[in-house]
Order: C-alpha cells, then structure tokens, then sequence
C-alpha cells in the first residue's frame, strides 16, 4: 500500500488537466483499485498506480470518472458543480469545498 499523502480531499472541486473539465471529489483511493483492463483500456497516459486516484462527479453532466492525481489540480473558479447525485454525497457548498453529508447511524 501507498504511503504517498492524498493531494485532494473529498468534497474539494478539482480541473482535470487533460480533459478540461471540472468536477467535485466523492472518494479516495490511496492507489489504484481498479480492474486492469480498465487501466490499459482508458488511463493511455499510464498514470501511476501507486499514487491516489479519486472518484469525481463531473459538472455538467451525470457522469462519474475514476481519475489519477498527476491529471487534476485545484479548480479556482468558487462555482458549483452541477450533477445529480450532488445531493447524495453532499450538504452544501462552502468556499473550501463541498461539506460531507454524514451518514445516520
């Protein structure tokens, strides 16, 4: 396992640097949980396994992407992200980010 510190943090709303688009971190994986496949088919750019990869909610549109960091960086914008499933993860947006909805236990 990774012990590289994750760079993002759920409900933080990120750019994609390669694909241009904006989106709001839902989860963080501390390195890449998903099938090879998958890996060899959509990540051409071989992104490091090792490293964090994060679920992101895409703006504008009701797509979810599994993303490496070295593509991301910090969106500057303050906007929100429109997607229909905001509301299941998240209470509301703060200028730091998206505040977590807790579960009920």
């Amino acid at each position: 396992m990774s012990t590289t510190e994750a760079k993002f943090s759920v409900g933080q709303i990120i750019h994609h640097r390669m694909f241009d688009y904006r989106g709001v971190v839902i989860d963080v994986d501390p390195e890449f949980q998903g099938p090879e496949a998958w890996y060899d088919k959509m990540a051409r750019s071989r992104p490091p396994k090792e490293k964090p990869w994060y679920h992101v909610l895409v703006d504008g549109s009701n797509i979810q992407t599994y993303v490496a960091e070295q593509n991301l960086e910090p969106d500057q914008s303050g906007a929100a992200i429109q997607h229909p499933e905001i509301s299941l993860h998240f209470t509301e947006l703060t200028p730091q980010g998206y505040i977590t909805r807790r579960a009920d236990n």
